[in-house]
């Protein structure tokens, strides 16, 4: 008997009963090899399938030279392992399957007998077969509650019991992820078939034709030089807009607010008859993302340093956003027309960063430049191309292109438009482009300069018009040949943004549940921090770290030095926070702004005052807390009746002191019966404003007068706490 022949008869798979072979020390090469009759039988009976199977898979074996001797063959193979049978007989619903297996094969006794057995052995396991499919339910993704109970055949309160012993709340008519699904079906018996994934992964099969057919495209003598993708990146402030403004002699600082870029700019730039794309990031620290992903669209990284100021923190973060996306790595040290700058300072801290400089025994060639005065302007630009030759970046303008998008957004009178950098191809006003979920065509295409263009080829940055949506930042586009294809990915991943942003149900416990209301009651001082100097606000972050709370969290939103600015105005604005300046001012206009947003800007020459105001707005921002404190008992004696008035408790002040001010609560025993105000105090005939200890008097309730006898009247006072840190 072959192995896989056993197997079938087993109901198991091939390498499953190769690994059992081989378990009990049976040496078999493949599902072919063949076995002996010993070990089969020892197989059958492990499984606990009676011998008859066997016999028949021999007496089918043997058949083929001749029927006749088949019918001999086969008791003789009975009388052979006689203990195999002793097992498998106390199982009555075997027999009747062998004896009618036998019956099947005799009719076709000539040659075809090899055949016939084939056919045979899957018939001994076809009966389980349409009972395991009556065991198959199907879904299309995430299902809802009620319908997995349907067709569980369960009641859906049980279903929803099964998920809250997995950790899941869920209602009836909220949906489970297909994984929960799968789990519960398991249990129960059941195989879910999610029809949603089967069809994904069919469906992705076109997609690598085209782009197998671009890749073709792509022939040596097809490419061709392209121009370098430049970044500038480095600290807030250092220049770096400055310098490429300087670059392309065009006025872009005036066209920030406060002078601070706050998106990502691309410009290309000619230079003796080659062209340079430049990226300007933004080096403010509420822009990290953004830095990084320009940092990753590049193939040169300039690091911009201020010469006066040397290696600042965001500048560390630039040069392991340069490092992190593999690119190469040129230092610009700005600002070398001030008398401060001090570039062979700069050069240390390179050294000490990891970024030897090239004169230095390194690799980082460091270019001393001045924005303002144009000083070595024209060397970084040679240096740039010098690295671009050593890098030698080609690429094929035949092909349809693809690139990444720089920035997008809705623009007013226009719709969506995305600022794109075309890293292969050439694309063309009336292309199908894809980015995303976003499928249309070409409009119209501007360049740096505000032209319009009617194509655009690799290392060229453009804004396109003609997509129907926002697409993502950094996200990447292709043009497509077919307009059909290219609009089924489009819905198809739409459908999967859509399937990940359902609202599926969170895994709860107590931990998390408790850690998650503790976070909501949190709340946060939110603050604009500026300074005079890179080392007065290492000082302040320093401090402002060292005031810890639990109950109340510091959020600093921006850190950095020089005035306060409208900029920073319109930040702790929108943050709903508060502006903290040391030993700077304001920008003129900075005040109006700040009146009109509600903005409050403290300045201060002591740092330690300004930690305690710190503290103190801290302090104030924590809801007060109610304390309750008992300043007097009194024992009810006697309850005398004023007719429509009601009832008057006499008392006496057995601890404390009694005022009408005070609250009072009426106790039975352990229960409490009123909690209410005094309508009058007494003693004897006249209204008093205390009652001490061992005195008696008249009290009379507000809106209260089912007391007895025995009672005890508690009286006590609310004092506000105010929280500290």
């Amino acid at each position: 008997m072959r192995v896989n022949e056993l197997a079938k008869l087993l109901g198991v798979g091939s390498k499953e009963c190769l690994a059992e072979l081989h378990a009990i020390g049976v040496d078999v090469k493949s599902h072919a090899s063949s076995i002996d009759e010993a070990t089969a039988a020892k197989m059958l009976a492990k499984h606990g399938k009676s011998q008859a199977p066997a016999a028949k898979s021999n007496s089918t074996k043997s058949a083929s030279p001749a029927a006749q001797p088949a019918v001999a063959v086969a008791p003789a193979k009975a009388v052979t392992p006689p203990p195999a049978p002793v097992p498998a007989a106390p199982k009555p619903p075997a027999p009747p399957k062998p004896a009618a297996v036998p019956s099947k094969p005799t009719p076709p006794v000539p040659a075809p007998m090899p055949a016939a057995a084939p056919k045979v052995s899957p018939a001994a396991s076809a009966p389980a077969t349409p009972a395991a499919s009556e065991r198959v339910i199907h879904i299309k993704g995430p299902i809802i509650v009620r319908e997995l109970a349907d067709l569980l055949g369960m009641r859906p309160n049980a279903v929803i019991a099964e998920l809250m012993s997995m950790n899941i709340l869920a209602s009836i008519t909220q949906k489970v992820e297909v994984a929960v699904a799968r789990d519960v079906a398991a249990k129960h018996g059941f195989v879910l078939d999610h029809e949603k994934q089967r069809t994904i992964e069919h469906r992705p099969l076109p997609p690598p034709k085209p782009t197998a057919e671009q890749d073709a495209e792509d022939r040596p003598e097809d490419m061709i030089s392209r121009a370098p993708v430049v970044t500038f990146l480095g600290h807030v402030d250092h220049g770096k807009t400055s310098l490429m403004d300087r670059i392309r002699k065009a006025s872009v600082v005036e066209d920030e607010f406060g002078g601070i870029t706050q998106h990502i700019g691309a410009y290309s730039v000619s230079l003796n008859g080659r062209h340079i794309t430049f990226l300007d990031t933004p080096g403010h620290a509420a822009f990290t993302a953004m830095r990084a992903r320009g940092a990753n669209l590049t193939d040169i990284a300039v690091i911009v340093i201020a010469g006066d100021d040397g290696i600042m923190p965001q500048t560390k973060e630039a040069i392991q956003h340069a490092l992190a996306a593999e690119v190469t790595i040129l230092v610009a040290v700005n600002k070398i027309d001030l008398p401060a700058a001090n570039v062979e300072r700069v050069k240390r801290q390179l050294q000490a960063d990891g970024l030897a400089p090239e004169d230095w025994g390194g690799t980082t060639i460091v270019c001393p430049v001045s924005a303002q005065t144009g000083e070595g302007i024209e060397h970084l630009l040679e240096m740039i191309l010098l690295q671009s030759d050593l890098l030698e970046l080609k690429a094929n303008p035949k092909r349809r292109a693809k690139g990444y998008v720089i920035e997008a957004k809705l623009q007013q009178g226009m719709g969506p438009t995305a600022n794109l950098l075309v890293t292969a191809g050439t694309l063309k006003v009336g292309d199908v482009i894809l980015c995303g979920q976003h499928c249309g065509r070409v409009r119209a295409l501007i360049n740096d300069h505000g032209t319009k263009v009617k194509s655009a080829e690799p290392s060229t940055p453009v804004q396109c018009l003609g997509l129907p949506g926002v697409p993502e930042a950094g996200a990447e586009f292709r043009v497509y040949a077919n307009e059909r294809l290219a609009r089924t990915l489009a819905q198809e991943t739409g459908e999967e943004l859509k399937q990940k942003h359902l609202a599926a149900p969170k895994k709860v416990s107590l931990e998390n549940l408790f850690s998650q209301l503790e976070a909501e009651k949190k709340i946060e001082l939110r603050m604009v921090v500026k300074a005079d100097t890179q080392g007065s606000i290492e000082a302040i972050q320093h401090a402002l770290g060292e005031i810890r709370s639990e109950k109340i969290a510091l959020r600093i939103l921006l850190v950095a030095t020089g005035n306060i600015t409208e900029n920073d105005v319109m930040l702790a604005s929108a943050s709903k926070g508060l502006i903290i300046g040391f030993c700077v001012g304001k920008e003129p206009g900075a005040d109006t702004v700040a009146r009109r947003e509600g903005v409050d800007i403290r300045l201060y020459n002591i740092i330690y005052k300004l930690l305690d105001d710190v503290r103190d707005a801290m302090t104030g921002m924590l809801a007060p807390i109610y304390k309750e404190n008992v300043v007097g008992v009194a024992e009810i004696l006697e309850v005398f009746s004023t007719g429509k008035t009601g009832k008057i408790a006499g008392c006496r002040v057995t601890r404390g002191t009694a005022t009408p001010r005070n609250k009072v609560r009426v106790r039975r025993g352990t229960e409490s019966l009123f909690e209410g105000g005094i309508a009058s105090l007494k003693h004897f005939q006249d209204s008093v404003s205390e009652v001490r200890e061992s005195q008696e008097c008249g009290i009379r309730l507000d809106r209260f007068t089912d007391f007895e006898k025995g009672d005890i009247l508690e009286f006590y006072v609310i004092e506000e706490v105010q929280q500290t840190l």
